[in-house]
């Protein structure tokens, strides 16, 4: 697709003083953010669709390109930038933004560009008040859900596929409706190392780096494998220690990793795969992770065209990719829209960061739909795979479920 007319004029800024990525997205802004670093972003510049979900992807360049620049800066982020929570589904329909006002943060300071007309104020509500009494449901019940596991089992030990990723859903019904700022301002408090985000009710906080790109730099952290954590350091090293030792923990995270420096390994003219995991801790869990990294060779494509490629990884689909897909969209039953999809930015330059939309809800009004998974293998138990579940989504209970 070629894209011939300028859109608008993005001018980038630098800012000074301290910024609060929070305070600019607001209630109803965009917002990618790790530790104080990330975008804020408010208004629509531009909607990017996608009509065939991630194969759509190459308009995106073209699109970004077509705007006038005024960058002071030049760095990462900077001029217009497409912002969006894409659905699982590859090939279902998804939309990117360009918001008229984003506004950045890197360790070496704070810019903002803005792209036509000023958007609106970030929306707040003085005065008003939080939820204080709450509901939850799960979407299927716990011996149901036992079920389908049971089925994926049995489709694995008969050689159907050898991994694949079964969900849950657990909605939450509050007797006001649930002020998404304060939501976000609890997850960026518990989860300081995850990229906390917001993008078209769509929240969550997420601890997987899909993919990250700066110039000819590329990057991934997977993460397959997952452990409670006590608090007793003592009790979790012993756990963190037996994770590390059990053959099907580590064969599980082989499935993400291989799968993912193998897509890697074809744009790159150097990539480092640790041949073994790192502990990963959370607040309330820790996972197995491998830092994967790597040289570019020119022309490369974009980070969003690299993150589109590599989804979905066997952490959140299964493996081998197709059997595991067509598995569960006839057997898993549920609707996951954007959980467990690509969340990010992408630049004009091709830069930008995609994470894993796990550890998150759909927000509308008084009604949160909170989300889980876990990877099922030969020899899964039904019972601590909930459990694994329900640990997953104590993340956002903990921000929601405030009574």
């Amino acid at each position: 697709m070629t894209v011939t007319t300028t859109l608008a004029i993005a001018r980038t800024v630098a800012l000074r003083g301290p910024v609060d990525l929070l305070a600019v997205a607001g209630t109803d802004g965009f917002l990618l953010e790790r530790d104080g670093l990330g975008l804020a972003g408010r208004g629509v510049a531009q909607r990017i669709l996608l009509p065939d979900g991630l194969a759509s992807v190459a308009r995106v360049a073209p699109i970004l390109e077509s705007f006038a620049v005024d960058d002071e800066l030049g760095r990462p982020g900077c001029g217009p930038v497409a912002i969006g929570a894409l659905p699982f589904d590859p090939g279902a329909p998804a939309v990117l933004v360009v918001p008229s006002v984003v506004v950045g943060v890197d360790r070496r300071g704070a810019w903002m560009t803005t792209v036509g007309e000023a958007p609106p104020a970030p929306a707040v509500s003085p005065g008003a008040e939080l939820p204080d009494a709450f509901a939850l449901s799960p979407s299927i019940s716990h011996a149901e859900w036992c079920g389908r596991l049971r089925e994926a089992v049995a489709a694995i030990r008969a050689g159907d596929m050898d991994k694949v990723v079964l969900a849950r859903e657990v909605r939450v019904d509050a007797n006001r409706d649930i002020d998404v700022r304060a939501v976000l301002e609890r997850l960026r408090a518990l989860y300081p190392s995850c990229l906390v985000f917001s993008v078209d009710g769509f929240v969550g906080a997420s601890p997987e780096l899909l993919l990250r790109r700066r110039g000819q730099r590329v990057e991934s952290f997977p993460l397959a494998g997952t452990i409670p954590r006590s608090g007793d350091r003592a009790v979790d090293d012993h756990l963190a220690a037996a994770m590390l030792a059990s053959d099907k923990e580590r064969a599980e995270h082989r499935f993400v990793v291989d799968d993912v420096a193998s897509v890697l390994d074809a744009f790159c003219a150097r990539l480092d795969v640790p041949s073994v995991p790192s502990i990963v801790p959370l607040r309330n869990v820790s996972h197995l992770g491998t830092h994967v990294a790597g040289t570019l060779r020119d022309g490369a494509p974009s980070a969003l065209e690299l993150a589109a490629l590599l989804h979905p990884t066997p952490a959140v689909g299964g493996s081998p990719r197709q059997p595991a897909l067509a598995w569960l969209a006839a057997n898993e039953g549920l609707d996951r829209g954007p959980f467990a999809g690509p969340v990010g930015w992408v630049d004009r330059r091709g830069d930008g960061d995609w994470v894993v939309g796990i550890r998150s809800a759909r927000v509308a009004g008084a009604t949160a739909r909170l989300y889980a998974g876990v990877g099922v293998v030969a020899d899964s138990d039904p019972a601590a795979e909930l459990a694994e579940t329900q640990l997953k989504l104590q993340a956002l209970l903990a921000a929601l479920v405030r009574p």
